[in-house]
């Protein structure tokens, strides 16, 4: 997929949402894999030409894992002027040594989360971008059905309010295949994740069931993604 595209998918979303004000300072959670890469890339190009002007910062939350080289994502924020935040953690240690979490992502997301939540506050950011793609619409939403026996999912823009915080989606409509393409085209420097449960989660689980139920019925992804859109009264304007 090519740049000119994935910046369309991403204004559009912006704009159907109404994502993005004038004299917004945007965080993006950066975690050095393909999604969040992706995002950094759309928002950097739109802040070219986008009517609304907006201020950029990428965070990333280091988890303390050995090794984690974040060198060459160093050099690509100092390449497109974006200001790059290392927030430095032990989590990595806490969850897997010291607690031996046998089921990890639940509390790892919660502490991630706060540690980055506290770093945009301090640098004064009102939104935070995370990088949620189509896909992840709706696998979140088969997570919520399998494990949870409700119909759920993350909306495009949600307000934290103990926070004061504004959560923005923008690639919702990009899938993950998109996403794949892009990174290969522009070889884009992803970071392997060094989490020993990567690749070996829930959402692991419900990504491959829904390829399976996708390759049996093509096109049902499209249709279910359509679904949430028309049925959530919080995805409605």
């Amino acid at each position: 997929m090519k740049l000119q595209q994935v910046l369309s998918l991403t204004r559009k979303a912006i704009d159907d949402y109404n994502m993005i004000e004038d004299g917004d300072n945007i965080a993006v959670g950066i975690s050095g894999g393909k999604d969040s890469l992706t995002l950094l890339y759309a928002l950097h190009g739109l802040q070219r030409f986008y009517p609304k002007n907006f201020n950029l910062h990428a965070i990333t939350v280091d988890l303390g894992f050995d090794n984690l080289n974040l060198d060459e994502i160093t050099r690509l924020c100092a390449d497109m002027e974006v200001p790059y935040h290392i927030v430095k953690t032990d989590i990595g240690k806490i969850i897997f040594d010291d607690r031996k979490e046998t089921n990890p992502c639940s509390l790892c997301a919660k502490m991630r989360k706060g540690a980055l939540n506290t770093a945009i506050k301090e640098l004064g950011c009102n939104k935070v971008a995370y990088a949620h793609h189509k896909d992840d619409v709706v696998e979140t939403m088969m997570l919520s059905l399998i494990y949870e026996g409700r119909f759920h999912t993350f909306s495009p823009v949600t307000y934290l309010d103990r926070m004061d915080l504004t959560v923005i989606r923008p690639l919702i409509y990009m899938r993950e295949a998109d996403v794949i393409g892009f990174i290969h085209k522009y070889d884009v420097p992803v970071v392997k994740s060094p989490c020993p449960a990567d690749g070996h989660t829930k959402r692991e689980y419900a990504k491959t069931l829904l390829q399976e139920i996708n390759r049996e019925t093509p096109g049902v992804k499209e249709r279910m993604f359509t679904a949430i859109q028309s049925s959530m009264d919080k995805w409605r304007l």
